[in-house]
Parts: C-alpha cells; sequence; structure tokens
C-alpha cells in the first residue's frame, strides 16, 4: 500500500501519506532514521511505481477519509526513501491536485541541485528541508550520503530554490548528542538559515527507534542555546521535539493501514491501542503481525514502538 494516514503530523496537521519510493531507497542512510538503514543508497532519479496507480490510490484514500469525516490538512510525499528520486514526482503532484488539498513534500535537499528536481518541487505548496549539517565532516558523520553527493553543491542547490518557489519552506534540523550538537556547527546552520529564509524553521530530536543503535538527543542544556541562535537570526523558529498524538486516520481495513502507517511512521503502544479501539479491534491483531513477520516490536527511550518489517533488500 503506497497511501497511509491520515497521520498526526508536528508540521503539518492530519497528514495524508504518499510513499512513492519503496523501502528503502535513497540518497542518503542517515544514522537517525526511524524505519532503519538504507537498502539500496542511490542518487539516479527512476520510476518507482506507475503514476496513474498512485494518483488513483491517493484519490481513494481522500474519499474515504470524506466519508467517515477525517480530516486531511495535507497531501504529503513522506516515502520509505527520499522523494525527489522519483523520475516522476511532478507528474504525481499534478494528478492530484484536483483534489484540492495543499501538497506538500518531505525532502532531504539532496537532489535539489538538479533543475528538474527543483522544477517538479515548484508544483508543491509546501517543501521541508532537511539541513542536519553544512560542514562536510559533520554531514558525513550524520546523513552518510551516496558517496558522488556533494554538500557545497546540495547548499547551493537549496538556495537556488528558495529564490524560485513561491510556495512555503520549512527546515527540520535533527540535533544528535556528540555529532552535530557543538556551538560552532550550529551557528553555522543557523547562518545557512537566514540565507535560505525559511517561513518555519524546526529544530528536533530522534523520538522514535534509530538506525543505528547508541544514538542519543542532543541535551536539554544544548537545545535551549541552538533555539536561542535561531532565534537571534530567524523570525520563526520552533522545537519539534514532543509527541504528535494518537489522532490516526484509518480506512476499515485495519491491517492494512497499520502496516501502510508503520512502514514510514513508528507507532507508539499507546496510539496502537487507541488506533485498535477507534476500530473495534483488539491487541491480538498486532501478535499476529509480529508472529508472521510483518510487524517488529522496538523500545526507545523507555517507550514501544511498532514498525513494519521492511525487506531484506530492495
Amino acid at each position: 500500500m503506497n497511501v497511509f494516514g491520515p497521520v498526526p503530523s508536528r508540521r503539518l496537521g492530519h497528514s495524508l501519506g504518499i510513499n512513492n519510493i519503496p523501502p528503502k531507497v535513497c540518497t542518503y542512510s542517515c544514522v537517525y532514521c526511524q524505519i532503519g538503514k538504507t537498502i539500496k543508497l542511490c542518487k539516479e532519479r527512476q520510476a518507482f511505481y506507475k503514476i496513474d496507480d498512485l494518483a488513483r490510490e491517493v484519490k481513494e484514500k481522500v474519499n474515504e477519509a470524506k466519508k467517515r469525516e477525517t480530516k486531511i490538512d495535507y497531501l504529503s510525499f513522506v516515502p520509505d526513501g527520499e522523494p525527489t528520486l522519483d523520475i516522476n514526482l511532478g507528474k504525481n503532484i499534478e494528478l492530484i491536485r484536483p483534489l484540492d488539498i495543499k501538497i506538500a513534500v518531505i525532502t532531504n535537499g539532496s537532489l535539489l541541485n538538479l533543475k528538474e528536481v527543483r522544477e517538479d518541487l515548484q508544483k508543491a505548496d509546501l517543501v521541508s528541508l532537511k539541513i542536519d549539517a553544512v560542514t562536510r565532516k559533520t554531514w558525513l558523520k550524520i546523513d552518510r550520503p551516496h558517496k558522488s553527493l556533494n554538500l557545497t553543491s546540495i547548499l547551493d542547490g537549496m538556495l537556488e530554490f528558495s529564490e524560485e518557489f513561491k510556495g512555503e519552506i520549512i527546515t527540520e534540523t535533527m540535533l544528535l548528542k556528540g555529532i552535530n550538537d557543538g556551538h560552532e556547527e550550529i551557528k553555522k546552520i543557523a547562518n545557512f538559515l537566514t540565507l535560505l529564509k525559511p517561513v518555519k524553521s524546526y529544530i528536533s530530536i530522534p523520538t522514535r527507534p534509530t538506525a543505528v543503535k547508541g544514538i542519543q538527543p542532543a541535551s536539554d542544556q544544548v537545545l535551549n542555546i541552538a533555539y536561542q541562535v535561531f532565534k537571534e537570526r530567524l523570525a520563526n523558529v520552533e522545537y519539534l521535539i514532543g509527541y504528535e498524538g494518537n489522532e490516526f486516520g484509518f480506512s476499515g481495513n485495519v491491517e492494512e493501514d497499520l502496516l501502510g502507517i508503520t512502514s514510514v511512521h513508528p507507532m507508539r503502544e499507546e496510539a496502537v491501542k487507541e488506533y485498535l479501539k477507534k476500530a473495534g479491534a483488539d491487541w491480538n491483531l498486532i501478535t499476529n503481525l509480529i508472529k508472521r513477520g510483518y510487524l517488529i516490536e522496538l523500545k526507545y527511550q523507555g517507550k514501544n514502538f511498532y514498525l513494519r518489517k521492511l525487506p531484506a533488500k530492495a
């Protein structure tokens, strides 16, 4: 299933997720990724799914949500990998535009040096860019990019896009203990964001299990310092460190919906329980999915999370 939710998003309200990339094809293999290690690291754009099939799934989900009076604030391209690797991204956006719901793309920005990628993203209403570092050594350590990617070229592409884009740009910076939480690195990121001029800059920490064990969030003290440094330079700064809530939408097929959501959005135990209650199902469904190898249970910072088990290779 390539469309999931709506799910509660700390950035976008109620977001219907569009998964236009198979697991887990990405330009990066971030140490903190919530859906595990990258299976296929690549930077070449290609077609993954048929355009009409994806658009049909989105329309069906929107119709189901309307029947259930479930709110959708955004149709969001937030897949198992990097959404701009999809060569049909622009066409996909065009096909769902008539649904008259705002369209967002959550991207790491690694392909924004390409003109065709910038043109595709021009068709969205909101683009979220991931900026975890602006120095090469730190970038390599945290985002673990495809070997042929160049950070300077990526940052230049982001700036060029920001000059062209008519919609809203927001940014997210993930702060990790001992990796990119130094004062100088934080200042350099903030200085770059000043040039980018996003409508809002988010400072975040991992709130779900990470791809690499032992990855820890920056301390409360560092988060406060980062906020003050960002706020000195930027008009709109927010933390993205709280729990997003349990208001996950459903279509009626509980098992299918849960697997769709947890393939890109690990759910906390209380969210799963709330979801099952809303759907009239019980915990046996979860036990069964785990037993059948479709779902896995992980613990992070004292909380149980449930994540769809991804295939071993793409």
